[in-house]
This record gives structure tokens, sequence and C-alpha cells, in this order.
């Protein structure tokens, strides 16, 4: 699924994590990765985000989840379109503000993104100091990572 270049990278990626080197990523070693981050989530958001791999998570559980969340996005051409049809002017760019707005108060609610979740999707995001996200970068990225910009 993935090529060793990536391997490699997944495997520097887990190392990080795996802050005591016991072959497997806990909750203190999710609390010292984020730490080192400068955040500090809730142990009940670090236990849920373990309990949703299934398991323990050791570097080939690491591999499966991130192929899982690769390959269950959308297709690249459907998520732009999805963005495509927000973007009234047809410039390429969404309004984060206007973005937020949409994905945390449209739809059902247990569809809606919290704002921490709305966040964390445009952590490293292609959008610039007027707030406008160029979404057929974000959607490269989303899909292709970050080399591909």
């Amino acid at each position: 699924m993935f090529d060793p270049k990536q391997v490699q990278e997944f495997k520097e990626a887990f190392g990080l994590m795996d802050q005591d080197r016991d072959g497997s990523i806990s909750l203190d070693d999710l609390k010292d990765v984020y730490s080192s981050l400068g955040k500090t989530p809730k142990d009940t958001e670090l236990k849920q985000m373990l309990e949703e791999t299934g398991g323990p998570v050791n570097f080939t559980k690491l591999l499966q989840l991130f192929g899982d969340r690769l390959n269950g996005t959308d297709a690249e051409d459907i998520l732009m379109n999805a963005f495509k049809t927000f973007d009234e002017n047809a410039k390429g760019f969404l309004d984060r503000d206007n973005l937020r707005e949409l994905l945390t108060t449209m739809g059902k609610p247990d569809e809606r993104l919290s704002d921490i979740e709305f966040n964390q999707m445009l952590e490293g995001a292609p959008v610039n100091d007027k707030g406008l996200l160029d979404y057929a970068a974000f959607t490269k990225q989303i899909k292709r990572g970050k080399e591909d910009e």
C-alpha cells in the first residue's frame, strides 16, 4: 500500500510517538507527544483515541490505521467537487470562517464538526493570511500528502 520511503517516514513518526520505546503507543506516550507540541488534551480524549484503534498500537497497526484513513477518504475529484459547491465565486478559495460555520452548524448534530475538530482538520492546511483556504492544494494534501504541493 505504501512505498518504501513512506514506510520509513511512518517508522520515524512511530519512533517519535513511542516515547518509552516499548514497541507500542500507550496513553503515556500520547500525553508526552502532545505535551511536546504544547497541547494538553484530557485523558478521556486520549483514551478514546486509543479505543478507536481496536487494540494496542504497534507499528503494523499504525500502518493499517494510516492506510484505512487514506483509503477511507473520497476520491480526489469528489473532494474537489464538494469544495467547489461552496465556492460561490469560482476563485479556488474558501473563507475559513464561512467554512467553519458550515461544517460546525449544518447537517445532523452527529455529523457536525466541533470547533476542535475543525481546527484539527485545518492544521497545516494551505490557508493564506486573509483566511482563505486553497481547496485544490488542500485536496492534494489530503490525498497525496504535503510533499505533492
